[in-house]
């Protein structure tokens, strides 16, 4: 299959909906869904087989979800790595108003998500919910040491620039692991977690974290279990390790604590929110028995099936206990992906992986059910960020967010529920890739900043963007595979959206202020 045809079919049937607006229902009737946030971790747009007809991996419950739901196709995750995009993703506003300008924290790294700051949980917490993260967290934790000092957020840039941080990994930080973790899900509005605190399979500590207590000691090496000569595809990196911490089995006990904690739910009369932050398909691709070999893209594939049984697992829980049409389910993904194997176009045909500025590094799948409300088998392009969970969440539990919260989320709920608009939703949206440099979207036409390469770490390796230097500008509606630079032949747009990214990073929000 040609590229043109792949995005012909993507785009075929993209939503006039039927079904009533958000707003509308919630008048007429109160009761307000639980909601389940499924994230993979590098799967990209074109892994299901909903988005790609020739994928090589079999995504069953994916497709599934995308036949009684909507999918959408022009989805982006806020950056094209992981940190970043958790951050935005939780708190509905751009991680590159933190500290954290280009790549991630790590393990061992204080919290980069400030006391006081409104997430997800704390907003549907005050609406009722009870809420539940189960996963990889990624984003950061007070670990007190062993001379009794505990670094906070406020000691996050310092040290995350001193090398990460004050020790080498396989040291453990001088960390005491039989103290309290702070700066987690339970004290960001969660009331249950079991996580872990970084990239669950390839950095440490390597050991879940029950609430705000590590589940097991991590007292050994990983070198003692694992072959670390295998590089990043292959092999964890040095660290700490508990015992009975087994990579391959790591999104089985989260699905399995999420399951635990919706099946609880299920006897209270307060909805619930579950965010389940899957470590697959990231590497090292290191997959259970039971999905190995089951995919025509190597191991990499058989972790994208990982991904899709998680979400079945779900499904089928929803399905036992009866209340599938009183909850909306969406899966998606934190960034795009790493190449295919054997000749699977992970990214579909979209130029760029994980980490790049272009749009295989932050266009992702997004799929959204919720039966009796969103009309089945439906696709829309209108363009979202992952920011927008927060504002969309509101408008769908009536609940409110706090004066300032999310200053780049908009409500994208016209939009599941079919309400078509005359102008996008969105003004614009804004792209960051691993190494700071800056893309802005408005319609059809993409501005990239101050770098002529891809922005990230994969091949093709990008440079670092230095002020003042030619960008990059595509009109994605005829060029939706970037491949004609338009910066010398059209000035003034480039001049237009470059005030507007300006302005967006000067106010310290993209969205309009809120009026009462």
């Amino acid at each position: 299959m040609n590229r043109r045809h792949f995005v012909k079919l993507l785009g075929a049937g993209a939503a006039s909906l039927t079904a009533g607006g958000c707003r509308s229902f919630l008048h007429q009737n109160e009761n307000v869904p639980n909601i389940i946030l499924i994230l993979a971790d590098d799967m990209g747009y074109g892994d299901p087989g909903c988005y790609n007809p020739d994928s090589r991996i079999p995504t069953p419950y994916m497709d599934r979800l995308a036949k009684e739901g909507i999918r959408f196709i022009d989805a982006h995750s806020p950056s094209a790595v992981c940190t970043p995009t958790r951050y935005g993703l939780l708190t509905g506003r751009y991680c590159w108003r933190t500290w954290l300008q280009r790549g991630v924290v790590g393990g061992y790294t204080p919290p980069l998500i400030d006391p006081g700051r409104e997430t997800l949980a704390t907003m549907l917490k005050r609406r009722g919910y009870k809420s539940g993260f189960f996963g990889k967290w990624h984003l950061g934790l007070s670990w007190q040491r062993m001379n009794g000092f505990t670094p906070t957020w406020r000691d996050a840039e310092r040290m995350w620039r001193g090398s990460w941080q004050d020790a080498p990994p396989e040291t453990g930080m001088n960390v005491d692991f039989t103290k309290p973790v702070r700066g987690g899900p339970v004290d960001h509005g969660f009331d249950r977690a079991f996580f872990t605190a970084a990239c669950s399979t390839i950095d440490g500590p390597f050991t879940y974290i029950d609430n705000d207590r590590v589940a097991a000691i991590p007292d050994h090496q990983v070198s003692e279990f694992y072959d670390l000569s295998r590089g990043e595809e292959g092999s964890p990196r040095p660290g700490w390790i508990a015992q009975g911490f087994i990579l391959e089995e790591v999104d089985l006990a989260f699905t399995r604590e999420a399951i635990e904690f919706i099946e609880g739910c299920r006897a209270s009369d307060k909805p619930f929110f579950v965010e389940l932050a899957l470590s697959s398909p990231h590497t090292p691709w290191l997959p259970p028995d039971f999905v190995k070999g089951k995919s025509g893209d190597g191991p990499r594939g058989d972790l994208v099936i990982l991904a899709d049984w998680c979400l079945g697992e779900v499904m089928k829980t929803l399905d036992r206990l009866g209340i599938a049409e009183k909850t909306l389910v969406i899966m998606t993904s934190d960034n795009g992906p790493h190449p295919g194997i054997k000749g699977h176009l992970s990214a579909g045909p979209l130029r760029g992986l994980k980490s790049h500025i272009w749009e295989g590094g932050h266009r992702v799948p997004f799929i959204v059910r919720w039966p009796g409300k969103i009309k089945p088998g439906t696709v829309s392009d209108e363009p979202l960020c992952l920011t927008d969970l927060m504002a969309t969440f509101a408008a769908i539990t009536g609940a409110e967010s706090a004066p300032g919260a999310g200053p780049d989320s908009y409500d994208i709920s016209p939009a599941l529920f079919g309400k078509k608009q005359k102008q996008p939703i969105r003004e614009a949206l804004i792209h960051h890739s691993e190494n700071g440099t800056f893309a802005i979207r408005q319609g059809e036409w993409k501005l990239i900043l101050d770098n002529k390469t891809s922005g990230g770490w994969m091949i093709p390796e990008g440079e670092p963007p230095r002020p003042g230097t030619p960008g990059q500008l595509y009109n994605l509606k005829e060029d939706p595979y970037e491949q004609n630079d338009l910066w010398e032949k059209q000035p003034e747009i480039v001049e237009r959206l470059a005030a507007l990214l300006d302005r967006y990073r000067q106010e310290g929000r993209s969205t309009p202020l809120r009026t009462k």
